[in-house]
């Protein structure tokens, strides 16, 4: 029998399970973030990083000693802040970094293709070795798939249960000779998949073909937060009620029904020549902490009490980050767990 981690009693943990560090890349790309722009995603990192700190490591990729000193001088403590040399193109390191898994005694790595995106960009599709970089950098076992895999594109309540979309896992531009069935099969074998809640599309204006961490994600062991829009002229209104009667119907790996909490988009957010992806849901599950994103929206307020009931233990740290989606992200997209052992 061929030797991978679910074999092995490796599983993806979930995000909420304890950390031993958090990973970033410092941002950089002009056309990601251009002038003007740049600036002001620059001091959403800092806050995050100043947020996580206090709970975990938090890792950060630079490309020189320059940019350590730059962004050292920004931070009020580097405590528990470590700098790595690893030039990258992007910051999207949840999708072109290393997936963890963990065991009962052991932490591990996996690593995907990272093809940016079905092969949007081709300037950034060099990250998939700064992918590489980051994975033995970690100094664990790798477990490397050969298939194309975005973090993004995946959310699990680490006990063997994952929500994805078929707008992305199934798109001709990651692995098209790969059917579902066998699509499942390598998400088990490697992060330990048993159960699979197949959702439709994600959202208007994202280039990632429906990433499922801007529609849905778990939020503890049976509980799922899921986006909905309220107006029905809005073009996600038809997306976004289909996939919350999918999650409403849906069952856990041991057959138990899930409860689904309703959570209201953000008003549209539109720039001359597109809309941007604004999601509550592309938030962060620090040690101490939960990275949420907001709009300076009249919802803002609703999601941040909805935050505070659902993790009572933790800070929820309420980020504007219009600056963010304009670069077709969030904060969840550009973070990566590490889980501690």
């Amino acid at each position: 029998m061929v030797k991978t981690p679910f074999t092995l009693g490796y599983r993806m943990p979930a995000e909420w399970e304890k950390h031993d560090a958090t990973w970033l890349a410092w941002p950089k790309d002009p056309d990601t973030f251009p002038k003007g722009i740049i600036e002001i995603v620059e001091s959403i990192y800092i806050r995050m990083i100043e947020a996580l700190a206090q709970g975990e490591k938090v890792n950060l990729l630079v490309d020189d000693k320059a940019t350590e000193e730059k962004v050292a001088s920004m931070l009020k403590t580097s405590n528990n802040v470590f700098f790595h040399y690893i030039k990258t193109a992007d910051v999207w390191i949840r999708d072109y970094g290393p997936i963890f898994v963990k065991n009962r005694d052991n932490i591990a790595v996996t690593k995907w293709i990272f093809n940016s995106w079905g092969n949007k960009y081709e300037s950034l599709l060099k990250d998939n070795e700064s992918g590489m970089t980051v994975t033995k950098l970690t100094d664990l076992e790798i477990f490397e798939t050969k298939i194309v895999l975005e973090g993004g594109s995946i959310d699990t309540n680490g006990l063997g249960s994952c929500i994805t979309t078929e707008q992305c896992l199934l798109n001709e531009n990651r692995n098209p000779k790969l059917t579902k069935k066998e699509i499942e099969k390598h998400l088990q074998g490697y992060l330990g998949f048993t159960n699979f809640i197949w959702l439709k599309e994600g959202l208007e204006g994202d280039d990632t073909d429906g990433h499922v961490d801007d529609i849905a994600r778990f939020v503890n062991e049976n509980t799922v937060i899921c986006m909905i829009e309220e107006n029905q002229n809005d073009e996600n209104y038809r997306v976004l009620k289909e996939n919350f009667e999918i999650l409403k119907t849906a069952k856990d790996q041991d057959g138990n029904k899930i409860n689904v909490i309703p959570i209201p988009m953000p008003m549209r957010i539109a720039i001359p020549e597109r809309r941007l992806a604004a999601s509550y849901a592309n938030f962060y599950i620090g040690n101490s902490v939960v990275l949420l994103p907001i709009f300076n929206d009249k919802n803002d307020e609703k999601v941040i009490s909805i935050f505070e009931k659902l993790f009572p233990d933790r800070d929820i740290v309420g980020i504007n980050c219009e600056a963010l989606v304009y670069g077709y992200g969030g904060i969840h997209c550009i973070t990566q767990q590490q889980p501690a052992v």
